[in-house]
């Protein structure tokens, strides 16, 4: 028998190769077992419509169904396609995370048909009117704040749907 520094050296250097022809073993049976991998597959519901929410510089902000095999160009084209001040350059894609919820989509005063109009809080079928009227009257609305100028909308009318209207190009 090796005694000495020596022999340690060589009792440590059998340890250590038959610890790594075990783990060795192990890994190498472990890997045919018979086992067959599993496949994960993602696949998207099938009953949920993709709907998109488009706002900005297009002619008509809203939320539009993405069909099979669309694309960005025909949402914005859903939309009513860019207004001049667009800068294409800047498209911006949004995606919120699970449980996320929304804000209100905002109204356009300068395109909003009575029926929508009537929507707003404090606003029923004859301010509704009033503001298509004065619309077409004195042209579309350059900010939210001229909403005030519409016969029968006050600053208390106007801070209850401020928040909840908006004015497009």
């Amino acid at each position: 028998m090796a005694t000495g520094k020596s022999g340690r050296y060589w009792a440590a250097l059998i340890a250590i190769l038959v610890a790594v022809i075990a783990i060795g073993s192990v890994i190498i049976w472990s890997g045919y077992s018979g086992r067959q991998p599993i496949e994960i597959s993602i696949t998207p519901a099938q009953d949920s419509p993709d709907i998109i929410y488009v706002d900005g510089a297009v002619n008509n902000p809203g939320t539009y169904l993405l069909k099979e095999g669309g694309s960005l160009e025909d949402i914005i084209q859903a939309a009513g396609g860019t207004t001049n001040s667009a800068d294409l350059a800047l498209i911006k894609l949004y995606i919120p995370q699970m449980g996320e919820e929304a804000g209100p989509q905002k109204i356009d005063i300068n395109r909003a048909e009575v029926w929508l109009l009537e929507a707003l809080p404090d606003i029923g079928e004859v301010r509704a009117q009033a503001i298509v009227d004065y619309r077409q009257q004195n042209g579309l609305f350059t900010n939210i704040n001229e909403l005030t100028k519409v016969d029968g909308i006050g600053i208390t009318t106007y801070e209850k749907v401020k928040d909840l209207i908006t004015v497009a190009d």
